[in-house]
């Protein structure tokens, strides 16, 4: 049997506040752009910087489950202009007729599951999201660090050597 596999994985800046709409049943989706970029030094051009951005559109829709905040519900309230977030979902292609009659072509990221990277002073939430809505950091991390140093302290608390086994001498 064959197997396939649609996956997207993107870190990036979002370019814009999210728009969240509510659909005629009841569901809501959030629509957010996010900018990845690349740069490189040209060689033919006298080793000068260069840089691309590429602009996804991202589209974040409430699952299904009745409980807890949805997905898109996460995008409104925490993800603003300018946040990092990783983003993961699927590509999606849209096509339609334009009024003109014109057939327009979409490519969207269907988003699955968001991880906000932004400090929590710079507008993101710090944590990450998963399409039902489920936080898998705590509610509250320690305030006086990112929240990555809060999670990866809190992940050790089980194992406590193994923090004090971080300066041994390293054979390689």
């Amino acid at each position: 049997m064959a197997k396939s596999l649609n996956k997207v994985q993107l870190i990036g800046n979002v370019g814009k506040d999210p728009e969240v709409r509510s659909t005629s049943s009841g569901g809501r989706v959030a629509d957010f752009s996010l900018a990845t970029s690349k740069s490189w030094n040209d060689q033919a051009g006298g080793g000068q910087r260069q840089e691309k951005t590429e602009w996804h559109r991202c589209i974040a829709w409430n699952g299904r489950s009745g409980s807890g905040m949805g997905l898109a519900d996460i995008v409104e309230k925490f993800v603003k202009k300018g946040d990092k977030v990783y983003v993961e979902g699927s590509i999606e292609y849209r096509q339609w007729q334009d009024q003109s009659g014109q057939t327009r072509y979409m490519t969207e990221i269907r988003v699955r599951d968001l991880i906000l990277l932004s400090p929590r002073g710079e507008g993101g939430g710090g944590g990450d999201w998963d399409g039902g809505g489920r936080s898998s950091r705590s509610a509250a991390p320690d305030r006086g660090r990112p929240p990555a140093a809060a999670a990866a302290s809190e992940d050790f608390e089980e194992f406590p050597r193994a923090l004090e086994d971080a300066d041994d001498d390293l054979p390689f």
